[in-house]
This record gives structure tokens, C-alpha cells and sequence, in this order.
């Protein structure tokens, strides 16, 4: 890493392992240990590579403010609470969740070794992160990997005027031999919270049935616009409240109801999560599994493509791509999040890595 000036307006590209190390190097002059601080970074970087700029490096600044603020415990006391073997729970003490989730990641896959499946919930995390990265880290083991989130309430509920639930995501990562693993990664949201203010910032209208105003009316205009609908209408709001009841309800930190309720600790910022890692081993796939898993995938890309589309594509195909070219040639970063990088940097006495525009 060397000093560089702020760059010119336009996207610069930084290597992946600088972004890294300078990421870490921010987050643990934000109070993280070393471990923690490089754990938070990998999330955030493996977003970036993957194009999945909402959770990529631009958080890092927004997880300093946390951390600043006291909303996340830089010194998180963690621990796993367990009654049988293929369950456990961890309680995060509000460690960011990356730290967390990670923790709960490698927890599970463990337990699975064992049991064959194993399930493991987070209590009392702050923003997951990319939740496609910790079941992608289950994969990596040759396992699949299953994961729901539960947050704070910002999207419409079908038939409810104004902010009902969570845009709670699920991802699922399968392993193949030869192909990129499967990874589903989707919100049970029409629409990002993310792609509603760059709508805003570039005067951009949204499509019909994504976004409403305040009071649940729904609107494309940006400016109007406060929340996500949900995806699929009924569909995406009852998956929603599934996973409400499948993570934060389960581990006994319910979120939906002390949100809606008189007191004002349930509109404090949390969130909770289940993990599940399973060997395919437990269910007869020992042998040939992640082959099958390559068969049916190239099944479907030898499906004839519908006119006018580029190409068959199954979920995590093209960003895995991504991420190996952007591994090649750098990770771009937007000129507003590198001038707040820039910016931290200064304040933090942290060097910024090599930069070209």
C-alpha cells in the first residue's frame, strides 16, 4: 500500500488483496480485533468482486459509524449454546454480522461433518452482510449451505398500510466439480433499498409494483418512494414472516413483534439468522454428487435460449465470472464511496492502497 492522491472523478480499480487489507486496516482502527476486522473485510470485498456493490466495500464506512455509535459491539463476547448435536445457537452480543455469521458458518459445518445436517441461528447480530458469502463458505466444504435473515421491518406487507417486514434474504449455495457452485441470493423485495436512492440521485423512475410511498401507496416515483414492495406480492411477504419465525422467533429474539409493539427498544437495530449446512454424504451422495450437481447445471445451459437472451444462466454464474475478472483486473469503486474511503483514511492515519483510473 502506498499514499496516492484522491483520484479524478470516474471509477477507480484497486487489486482485490489491497481493498482488502486496507478495508481490515479501517475496521480495526474502528475498534476490531485484527481477526475481525479481516473476516468484515473478505465479506465486503467478496461483494465487490461478485458486483454486488450495495454490500461491497462500500459499507466499510457505514460499519465504522456502528461501531463509533456503540450499535455494534467491536468486543463482542460470542458464544454457542447448544442442546444436541446437530443444533446450536449463537449469541453475537451485536458483533457485526460478519464476524458473527462467519462464526456460525464454520459452527455448522462442523456439526454437519457428524450429524450430516446441522443448523446453527444467530441471535443479536448487526447487518449480516452479504448472506451469500457465508453459505458460499459451506459450499467451499463440499456442502450445501442454506441461509435466512430476519431484520428490522422496511417493506411492505400485502394489505398493510405502511412498513410491515423485513426485506429478509435467502441464499442457497450447492457444489459442483467442474461448473461455478450454485448460489441463489435473492430478498424477498421487488426492489434493493439500495436501487430506490440511486433512482433518487439520478431522477430515475422505478418500475411499476416495486416501491411505495410512506403510507404503502405504490409509486415509481423516487422521490416519493420510501419502501420496497414485496416480491411477488403475498408470495414475498409471506416469506418474509417465514423466515421472522424461522431465525429471530426460534432463537427467542423476536424482531416483527417488539418492532410493532409500545416499546422503544424494538426499534433498536438487530438482526438474527439460520444457517444450515448439509453433507451430502447423509443422503447417499458420497460418490458423484457435485458431478450430478455439474450434469443438471450444463443440462440447463444446453437448453435453447429464448430470442433475444445472451445466454442460459443458472443463480451465481455470471457474478462468479465477474469475480474472476475483477480479481484479474481490480475492483472498481465508485468515485463517491472512494472519496469516503479517502476520507476515513485520513482520519483513521491509514494508507490508501494503489489506486488507477
Amino acid at each position: 500500500m502506498s499514499n496516492t492522491p484522491t483520484p479524478k472523478p470516474g471509477k477507480v480499480l484497486v487489486p482485490a488483496g489491497d481493498l482488502r487489507t486496507f478495508a481490515a486496516a479501517l475496521l480495526e482502527k474502528g475498534g476490531l480485533s485484527p481477526e475481525r476486522a479481516r473476516t468484515t473485510a473478505d465479506v465486503f470485498v467478496w461483494a465487490a468482486l461478485r458486483g454486488v456493490e450495495s454490500h461491497g466495500i462500500a459499507r466499510v464506512p457505514a460499519y465504522l459509524d456502528l461501531l463509533a455509535k456503540g450499535v455494534a459491539n467491536a468486543g463482542a463476547d460470542i458464544k454457542v449454546e447448544s442442546a444436541t448435536p446437530a443444533a446450536a445457537v449463537l449469541d453475537a452480543d451485536r458483533a457485526p454480522g460478519p464476524v458473527a455469521l462467519t462464526a456460525a458458518a464454520e459452527e455448522a459445518v462442523t456439526r454437519a461433518r457428524t450429524t450430516g445436517i446441522a443448523a446453527v441461528g444467530v441471535r443479536r447480530t448487526v447487518h449480516t452482510g452479504a448472506i451469500g458469502y457465508y453459505v458460499s463458505k459451506i459450499a467451499e466444504q463440499d456442502l450445501v449451505g442454506i441461509g435466512y435473515v430476519a431484520g428490522m421491518p422496511n417493506m411492505g406487507y400485502t394489505g398493510v398500510k405502511g412498513a410491515a417486514v423485513a426485506t429478509s434474504p435467502l441464499a442457497i449455495a450447492v457444489p459442483a466439480e467442474s461448473h461455478a457452485p450454485l448460489l441463489l441470493d435473492m430478498a424477498t423485495a421487488t426492489i434493493a433499498l439500495g436501487k430506490i436512492r440511486q433512482a433518487k440521485a439520478s431522477g430515475t423512475p422505478l418500475p411499476e409494483g416495486a416501491a411505495a410511498t410512506e403510507d404503502g401507496t405504490p409509486t415509481t416515483d423516487p422521490e416519493k418512494a420510501v419502501m420496497p414492495l414485496p416480491l411477488g406480492g403475498a408470495k414475498g411477504s409471506g416469506m418474509s414472516l417465514a423466515f421472522e419465525l424461522l431465525t429471530s422467533v426460534l432463537v427467542g429474539a423476536p424482531i416483527f413483534s417488539a418492532f410493532h409493539s409500545d416499546d422503544p427498544q424494538g426499534r433498536k437495530h438487530r438482526q438474527n439468522a439460520l444457517l444450515i449446512a448439509l453433507d451430502p454424504a447423509a443422503f447417499g451422495g458420497t460418490d458423484g454428487f457435485t458431478a450430478a450437481v455439474d450434469t443438471t447445471l450444463s443440462t440447463l445451459k444446453g437448453l435453447p435460449a429464448a430470442d433475444g437472451a445472451a445466454g442460459v444462466f443458472y443463480p451465481g454464474e455470471r457474478s462468479a465470472a465477474l469475480a474472476e475478472e475483477r480479481g484479474a483486473k481490480g475492483v472498481p469503486v465508485a468515485p463517491k464511496v472512494w472519496r469516503d474511503l479517502t476520507e476515513r483514511a485520513e482520519e483513521l492515519g491509514v494508507a490508501l492502497p494503489q489506486a488507477t483510473g
